[in-house]
């Protein structure tokens, strides 16, 4: 059904019922969107505030849905700032946590960023109060997925934009995937384009001439990076080298946002690929799936499953046969590396 969605607001369905169905969705589209211009101006206005709190708070957030690979992101930042002698905590809204211990991002992040102290609610600023009340040695907040959260005010606002879907097919939700009009980017400090290793040079030009139109940020705030394979692991924590896998067929299943990028990347990653079985964004694995999937893979002729991080912390009991695939940040030019590391700095000594 997503995949089909994503069909329909691409345009790639014909015919008069596709038609109708775009054309109906730009109706509650309308006034979505009215509402968060709406609520924006009132922003930019002061009738609604953004709190702040004593300590800095660095936003990585996107303005579209799905997967931008943001958790990687926010595990940077976090990594910038202990380098920088400031320990972070974190703070997120905490979609679909089903238990105490926090929804799969959370899990993600606590194998990304270890003894970082991370909480959750979908009040930013009592996720951040509760932080530095129970946390007081945290010099830093990093928020995850906080551009459109603006109750917490922030000090530097990172956005990602994903390459391979850049601008949501330039319609706001439902009609699109953008979370507000891209005037949003204004608010924006530095942009990120991510995975730009699968987007060819010609439509990666015309990403940034649209990110800087939209943004109004220069050439040099503009920074291009991809997502590299870093290894596998199990679900027990047991690491191997990607080369483990080469040459040996491989069933690929997800719950993310963009499983399409996955599975771009595990080509790239030179993976043989028997199939896929994707499910929806934030998909709860039961041992159902996890049966279903295994089976499926046997099917295809593939003896190992991979999946993403974010989907095998859900599945604590798979087996030595379903890996994660690991990936890390990695900015194509170094120089950018180094001015997001300064842009960081700034804002932890200036605060």
């Amino acid at each position: 059904m997503e995949d089909a969605f994503r069909r329909l607001m691409r345009g790639e369905q014909r015919g008069l019922m596709a038609s109708t169905a775009r054309l109906a969705l730009c109706v509650p589209e309308f006034f979505y969107s009215s509402v968060m211009r709406l609520r924006n101006f009132a922003f930019d206005l002061g009738v609604l505030t953004s709190q702040r709190v004593p300590i800095p708070v660095i936003s990585v957030g996107n303005i579209t849905t799905g997967g931008t690979g943001k958790t990687p992101f926010v595990a940077l930042v976090c990594d910038i700032c202990r380098a920088a002698g400031v320990e972070p905590g974190i703070v997120s809204r905490g979609y679909r946590a089903a238990t105490a211990e926090g929804n799969d991002e959370k899990k993600v992040l606590e194998i990304l960023t270890p003894g970082v102290p991370h909480e959750q609610n979908s009040a930013r600023i009592v996720a951040a109060q509760r932080l530095l009340n129970e946390h007081p040695h945290c010099g830093a907040i990093v928020m995850d997925d906080g551009l459109q959260h603006r109750h917490l005010h922030r000090d530097l606002n990172v956005v990602l934009i994903d390459a391979t879907c850049p601008f949501g097919y330039d319609h706001v939700l439902p009609r699109g995937l953008l979370r507000e009009p891209l005037s949003g980017l204004r608010r924006a400090d530095v942009i990120l384009l991510t995975r730009c290793d699968l987007v060819h040079e010609e439509q990666l030009r015309e990403i940034e001439r649209r990110a800087r139109s939209a943004s109004g940020l220069p050439a040099e705030k503009i920074f291009r990076t991809e997502f590299r394979p870093s290894g596998v692991r199990t679900a027990s924590g047991r690491q191997h080298s990607i080369e483990s896998l080469r040459g040996l067929p491989v069933y690929l299943a997800s719950g993310i946002g963009n499983p399409e990028a996955f599975h771009q990347t595990c080509r790239s990653a030179g993976l043989t690929i028997a199939g896929t079985r994707w499910f929806p964004d934030h998909h709860d694995f039961s041992e159902a799936d996890l049966r279903d999937i295994l089976s499926n893979a046997t099917a295809a002729g593939a003896s190992t499953v991979v999946m993403t991080l974010k989907d095998l912390v859900k599945l604590p009991s798979a087996g030595a046969n379903v890996l994660a695939l690991e990936i890390a940040p990695h900015f194509s030019v170094t120089e950018q590396r180094q001015t997001l590391e300064s842009l960081i700095r700034n804002v932890l000594r200036r605060t």
